[in-house]
């Protein structure tokens, strides 16, 4: 794409402090993802890390809690749109020998997340005028 500059904003002081290297990483499950992420920053000319506290993004806020509750079935799948390109790392590139699984249940009619998943999804809020201002 040929980016010379690049600004990333964060919600994890932690991560940004990580990748500035004024702190170090402690994890060993973590340390391909800095890897990985640190050579992906060299690439760049200049690269600004900001960090946002989560308060002051709840539409990020939203996006983590709806993928982290968001449940798919065994045969599916689903592609994150990011700035009109998809983003899908290489496995090889991260040089993880692990295995990772993921526990996938379905969503029912009834499910607490519907409302929001629907919102998030197509703008559609629910008819009772409380819930739709729990939901924004």
């Amino acid at each position: 794409m040929k980016i010379l500059q690049l600004e990333i904003y964060g919600n994890s002081k932690l991560i940004i402090n990580q990748l500035w290297e004024s702190y170090k990483v402690k994890k060993e499950d973590l340390l391909p993802y800095y890897q990985y992420a640190s050579g992906l920053l060299e690439k760049f000319d200049q690269v600004f890390l900001n960090h946002i506290p989560r308060g002051e993004n709840r539409k990020a806020d939203a996006l983590a809690i709806l993928a982290m509750t968001m449940a798919l079935g065994e045969n599916e799948s689903t592609k994150v749109y990011v700035c009109h390109r998809w983003v899908i790392p290489r496995l090889l590139d991260l040089q993880i020998n692990e295995s990772h699984h993921t526990s996938v249940q379905v969503i029912e009619e009834e499910d607490w997340r519907q409302p929001l998943i629907e919102y998030l999804k197509h703008g559609k809020l629910p008819e009772d005028p409380q819930q739709g201002t729990d939901i924004k």
